[in-house]
């Protein structure tokens, strides 16, 4: 459903993602890998039609987003950003009930079904004990679960998340990622952008390989990581074993 065609983005006329050309496996969970400035974010925001191509088309069923109404394309697509503002005097309950605007209207009242929905996805980002707090008053940690909350609330089939486990301590990025599993297999197309390249493995279905804003390599795990790319893409000599638990490729550095 969401695929690009020889897209290229940048800013201030410096182009920062050239040429790229992939269809995001339906129904699965992607991840972007790829060192800092490899143009991870600058593609993922193309995608959200946050910023325009330079060049190129992002489609949504062969249709170009950027001929899709706003509000329609809210319903199909979440997007959560690497860097949220903190918004001063929104408690937890008001910030995620704006992931419901794409359904009733920005300053619409809230249905029924809405604070179900809202409910649901605090008790599933583990944030219903904060509903009452203020959004600016939470931790880093907490804060991001709680934008993940309002992502969720939007209701899309694709969602996407600009590194998620940023501020998160190593529990709760496994809880965060496990749930990821669980609303891919409740049927969410998810496209996320990660830095730990074990957890991709594990946790994703395909992977998205960027180096200098180039599209280097894509797949399943099995097929995209080895030495060679470890090395040419992220300059470390690594050992790959299967991991123990998910029989996915594991990198173990050298020394």
């Amino acid at each position: 459903m969401l695929s690009t065609e020889n897209l290229s983005i940048g800013y201030h006329g410096q182009v920062i993602v050239k040429d790229v050309s992939f269809t995001v496996p339906h129904g699965k969970i992607t991840a972007l890998l790829g060192p800092n400035g490899c143009g991870k974010s600058t593609l993922l925001k193309a995608l959200s039609r946050t910023i325009k191509p330079v060049s190129g088309h992002v489609y949504w069923q062969q249709k170009d987003v950027q001929n899709i109404a706003h509000k329609e394309y809210a319903r199909l697509l979440a997007m959560l950003p690497q860097v949220q503002p903190i918004p001063e005097g929104l408690t937890t309950f008001d910030l995620i009930a704006y992931g419901r605007s794409p359904h009733n209207g920005f300053w619409g009242r809230l249905s029924q079904k809405d604070r179900a929905v809202i409910d649901q996805v605090m008790a599933a980002s583990g944030v219903t004990e904060l509903a009452d707090k203020r959004v600016s008053e939470l931790s880093g940690g907490q804060r991001q679960r709680v934008w993940l909350a309002m992502t969720l609330a939007q209701e899309t089939p694709y969602i996407l998340l600009d590194e998620p486990t940023t501020y998160m301590d190593l529990n709760h990025q496994v809880e965060l990622l496990g749930n990821l599993r669980r609303l891919n297999h409740e049927g969410k197309t998810i496209v996320t952008v990660l830095h730990d390249i074990n957890q991709a493995a594990r946790y994703c279905d395909y992977l998205l390989v960027m180096h200098n804003g180039e599209l280097v390599a894509q797949g399943t795990p099995a097929e995209v990581i080895n030495q060679k790319l470890l090395k040419e893409v992220f300059a470390v000599n690594a050992q790959i074993f299967p991991d123990p638990v998910a029989n996915t490729p594991m990198c173990v550095v050298d020394d």
